[in-house]
């Protein structure tokens, strides 16, 4: 099959087909590269929407329960980063899993990356295949990441809309603080709140809010309970207000400059090997940022390859 027909089928709603496509992009094949570089022209107008937190806050399980509030009409793709195992190398994959029960909703595609020992709750493939998701169609894509902690905050750089969970009882204000969520978190969530704890939770974050700076935006404080679907409604509506604010404030726009530097200097990492002339930086990043250049192709020539 050639890459036009893999494209097409992929396009045409084909589970092999796209899972091929993505496979080729995670792995960085030759075919992946061009691949990824006819995807990213055509990308840019899926809203992602990042959903990070601890472990054991429920974040696979309140995802299950945004699926079918965000997909509506049209296509909705859920990246599901797991970790890898530090020894092997190897990672279970099981958010997709978990959220076995969609699996028969042919709007809603599932794919697990594993995070290939990167910090920051994702993986360096992570933006690239949100993009390829984002040029192939979907109207909305979901990231979860793993478990983070301190400093792992990698999300709010991919993501238009950034959903911290916490739970009851998970550490304090200062934990909370210390881990830099609030300077990523676009909605807060308290998740269990069927919990002993969940209103000191709630205390807490909203006063910690209170307290930071005026940027525009405040990030509300959603309270649910996702095992029984208990204020996931709210959340859905803090979503979509944030989106509102993005689109009136320009503050997408920014965001999506932002992203389109961190594509282009993870893809000079992968690319550092080569030496030679260098273009224009700042140039390279509004084309990536106009999708008139994908970032592997821009680091290529930031390097010399090209």
């Amino acid at each position: 099959m050639t890459e036009t027909d893999l494209l097409a089928s992929a396009r045409n709603a084909d589970v092999r087909a796209l899972a091929r496509v993505l496979t080729h992009i995670e792995n960085r094949t030759p075919e992946g590269r061009d691949l990824f570089s006819v995807l990213f022209s055509e990308s840019g107008r899926a809203w992602i929407t990042g959903v990070t937190g601890a472990p054991g806050t429920g974040k696979s399980t309140l995802v299950s329960e945004l699926i079918p509030r965000l997909v509506g009409a049209g296509r909705l793709a859920v990246v599901a980063v797991d970790p890898s195992s530090p020894f092997s190398g190897g990672a279970i994959l099981g958010d997709r899993i978990r959220m076995g029960s969609l699996a028969g909703d042919d709007r809603v595609y599932i794919r697990s990356l594993a995070n290939r020992g990167a910090l920051g709750g994702i993986s360096e493939t992570t933006p690239p295949i949100v993009s390829a998701l984002d040029g192939l169609g979907f109207d909305e894509v979901i990231v979860e990441t793993v478990g983070v902690g301190q400093s792992e905050v990698e999300v709010a750089t991919t993501t238009d809309t950034t959903v911290v969970v916490v739970s009851p009882g998970w550490g304090d204000a200062i934990q909370v603080s210390k881990a830099g969520f609030l300077e990523i978190a676009d909605v807060l969530v308290v998740n269990k709140a069927d919990r002993q704890g969940a209103d000191a939770a709630v205390r807490d974050l909203e006063a910690m809010v209170a307290m930071g700076p005026d940027t525009g935006w405040t990030p509300p404080v959603v309270v649910t309970t996702a095992t029984d679907g208990t204020g996931v409604d709210a959340l859905v509506a803090a979503i979509e207000q944030h989106r509102v604010y993005l689109s009136e404030s320009g503050e997408r726009v920014r965001r999506r400059r932002l992203a389109a530097a961190r594509q282009l200097a993870a893809a000079v990492r992968l690319e550092a090997e080569a030496a030679g002339d260098t273009p224009d930086l700042d140039d390279l990043v509004a084309k990536v940022t106009k999708r008139q250049l994908d970032p592997w192709s821009a680091a290529a020539a930031l390097l010399g390859k090209n």
